[in-house]
């Protein structure tokens, strides 16, 4: 198995990938090798990811078997259907490359082979990178978790159309949804954030209503739930929003192309696999 595969693995098992089911900590890594048969491993304190990825690369491919199986297991997670599914999405999606997946033969997780194919003449066509994610994890109100599904579906087509430019405006629409289901969410955590703005008469927190996106971005980066990496291209995505502004266009001679629209939607993808780790990491608690 390539190296890297062992590093998605790890990442996975730890719960620090999107569409990972459950986030773990020293202690339930502990119990999960357990759980697979494989007790010899005992968490050491040291960061989780590295350590599971070196566990990995020094098991059989017995133990390994039995580990892959275990994380996809109905008993793992009490039998939470969703749980279960998102771990065999999930798995299936990092060892593909490695040409098997993992399928469920009524509780029983069993290996097959499958054909691999990288033929990027066929994959890389206009909508076939987009995959809509699933945004159950992030437990929002529903109404808001309504209008992002929504806006996820308009992107779809936009990007089918190759409209590039109402593609990446949408993007950045979704970003600032994304963001205000965050801070809806965790509201005292915005409060004592000496970034986040305040309203000048008051000396109080703005109403989130009365945020703009480029506040949003920096108080969820000084707040560690965005990296800084994420926090600066989170901005550069904030501009291609801007371009619904006609004469904004005009000004940065700006026109979006099919790489400019890759791009962004790969901003997005990263953006909630951050909120994915903070989230994983809090509902564990």
């Amino acid at each position: 198995m390539d190296d890297n595969t062992y590093i998605n693995l790890a990442e996975l098992i730890c719960g620090d990938l999107p569409g990972a089911p459950v986030y773990r900590s020293g202690d339930r890594l502990t119990k999960f090798f357990a759980g697979a048969d494989v007790g010899r491993f005992v968490h050491d304190g040291s960061t989780r990811r590295f350590w599971v990825a070196e566990c990995l690369r020094n098991c059989s491919k017995q133990e390994l078997a039995k580990i892959l199986k275990r994380f996809v297991s109905p008993y793992e997670y009490g039998g939470d259907k969703q749980k279960v599914k998102e771990a065999l999405t999930s798995l299936n999606a990092v060892v593909y490359v490695e040409g098997f997946k993992v399928v469920l033969k009524g509780t029983s997780p069993v290996f097959e082979m499958i054909e691999v194919n990288f033929n990027l003449d066929q994959e890389l066509g206009n909508e076939a990178f987009l995959e809509i994610p699933n945004l159950d994890f992030l437990k929002f109100d529903s109404s808001l978790h309504k209008i992002l599904e929504g806006r996820l579906e308009e992107i779809k087509k936009c990007v089918e159309m190759q409209t590039h430019l109402a593609s990446t405006i949408l993007m950045g629409s979704f970003l600032e949804g994304l963001l205000l289901g965050v801070f809806q969410r965790y509201p005292e955590d915005v409060a004592r954030c000496q970034s986040s703005p305040k309203d000048s008469k008051t000396g109080k927190v703005k109403p989130f209503s009365g945020w703009t996106l480029s506040e949003m971005i920096d108080v969820a980066h000084k707040l560690g739930w965005i990296r800084t990496s994420m926090s600066k291209f989170s901005h550069a995505l904030r501009d291609f929003r801007n371009l619904i502004h006609p004469n904004v266009q005009i000004t940065s001679n700006t026109y979006p192309d099919l790489d400019s629209v890759k791009i962004s939607w790969i901003i997005i993808q990263a953006s909630i696999r951050d909120l994915s780790i903070v989230f994983n990491k809090r509902d564990s608690i």
